[in-house]
């Protein structure tokens, strides 16, 4: 067991980590990681990244379920047309005009976006206070629009997910939370479900693509499985707005990095 198999199942931790503190973020470390520690080929690591954060996701969907904190009825509203589009989104990448710097480019992008939304959303919780909703408040109904436009979204993330790998929880809690009316918390825990549901769909449109190192995914996962519950445990003691910046800062220094590569 060298330095560099070590290193890379420490950074694993981080990963379950950034999925237990902030509801995401998982893929976007998973990728790099996979690609410039563990030296995986640019689609062998997104095929590695889809099965660890889509396992990871469903693992640490449980004790929001135990909560209460899981919409079936919004899951199934937005999963299946992300579940079309992270397919496509696999097939896509197959194409033959579609090389791995067009994918690892398409990557840094999106991180890049990622990144932008994590440091303006942690500096807005940063500048006010929450407002307190009256206890007995009802819960706002969302629009017939805004509900037909959940799975036009889904099929979105849903492409760029399969196309280069990243879960998407950035995009579907926002989504989930203005799109839906879903309150915050019922907003991560269901996108976590939708996460492992189209990571899996993904996966299988790679199947056929790469050839998959199946001790590393599972020692990976089980890594950060381990960082999801010590997330879930900090999360408690820690400021999310100042970790959700702070995290937005890293992803930008990295997508950064990743672009300048290519």
């Amino acid at each position: 067991m060298d330095i560099i198999w070590i290193l890379g199942h420490i950074l694993a931790l981080g990963i379950g980590i950034s999925l237990g503190l902030l509801g995401g973020g998982g893929s976007i470390l998973a990728v790099p990681i996979l690609m410039y520690v563990m030296g995986l080929p640019p689609k062998e690591a997104i095929a590695a990244s889809l099965f660890i954060v889509g396992t990871v996701s469903l693992l640490g969907l449980i004790p929001h379920a135990k909560a209460g904190n899981v919409s079936l009825k919004l899951a199934l509203t937005f999963a299946p047309a992300a579940m079309v589009g992270a397919y496509a989104g696999a097939k896509l990448a197959e194409l033959p005009a579609i090389t791995e710097t067009i994918q690892v480019v398409a990557f840094g992008i999106v991180m890049l976006l990622a990144s932008i939304l994590m440091i303006r959303k942690g500096q807005r919780k940063e500048g006010k206070a929450e407002p307190v909703e009256p206890p007995l408040s009802p819960p706002k109904s969302p629009s017939l629009g805004k509900i037909l436009m959940i799975p036009l979204e889904g099929l979105l993330v849903g492409i760029i997910t399969g196309f280069v790998g990243v879960g998407g929880g950035f995009a579907i809690i926002p989504a989930l939370v203005l799109l839906g009316g879903t309150p915050m918390k019922e907003a991560i825990g269901t996108s976590l479900l939708i996460i492992a549901f189209k990571s899996a769909t993904a996966f299988l449109g790679y199947l056929d693509q790469v050839s998959l190192d199946w001790v590393l995914m599972i020692s990976f996962t089980l890594a950060a499985t381990v960082g999801t519950y010590a997330g879930a445990i900090l999360s408690h003691r820690l400021d999310a707005s100042h970790l959700q910046k702070a995290f937005g800062y890293f992803v930008l220094a990295v997508s950064i990095f990743v672009l300048i590569q290519r």
